[in-house]
């Protein structure tokens, strides 16, 4: 119960709906300009970083929620889950300090991209029929013309962008992370030591 006090501290209940705001904006930018990238998680994977696992899965959770009730993206309350996972992750990759060093926080958002294509690819066949109305949708059609069934063609898909975005979401983290004064992120307890 401490930890959970912790990691829902002030400055972590102001963060949240900062980072859910930021998930949102950029998520729906890349979906506009059609990337084959989702950019909608660099707010739950900060909050995560810092604050630790239960307050990053929050985060994309209720990203994932929030952005489906306002009517921007429907799609995307289906894949809270896998968004509450993400937030997770960060949060114990925050704890062992890889969003420190550069290669770490890349390889972190390798893991992380992996897990989430295997479980998001799934979902988006199953609930969606593998069409997404987003810039990852091409690579999909791409997969199924050499041949993939809708199920394959999406875990390809993930595999291509899911690793791609995640990696470039952990490194816009770890350079906010290096833009941040030392003060500021003494105030949270999971961040392991900006030494590595």
């Amino acid at each position: 119960m401490d930890n959970l006090k912790r990691q829902f501290n002030t400055i972590t209940l102001v963060m949240i709906p900062i980072a859910i705001a930021i998930n949102i904006a950029v998520g729906q930018l890349a979906l506009l300009i059609k990337v084959p990238l989702y950019l909608d998680s660099i707010g739950t994977i900060l909050v995560g970083v810092l604050a630790g696992p239960w307050a990053g899965a929050l985060t994309g959770f209720l990203s994932n929620v929030i952005w489906t009730l306002a009517g921007w993206y429907t799609p995307a309350i289906a894949f809270a889950g896998v968004a509450a996972i993400i937030g997770a992750l960060a949060g114990v990759f925050g704890r062992a300090g890889w969003p420190n060093s550069w290669w770490k926080a890349i390889l972190a958002g390798l893991l992380t991209g992996l897990t989430a294509a295997v479980l998001s690819a799934p979902i988006a066949t199953y609930v969606f029929g593998g069409v997404m109305g987003s810039g990852t949708d091409a690579v999909v059609a791409m997969a199924r013309s050499v041949g993939l069934d809708s199920l394959g063609a999406n875990i390809a898909q993930g595999a291509f962008s899911d690793p791609m975005d995640k990696m470039a979401s952990y490194l816009i983290v770890y350079l906010v992370l290096r833009a941040l004064p030392l003060r500021f992120l003494a105030r949270f307890t999971n961040l392991a030591s900006r030494s590595g």
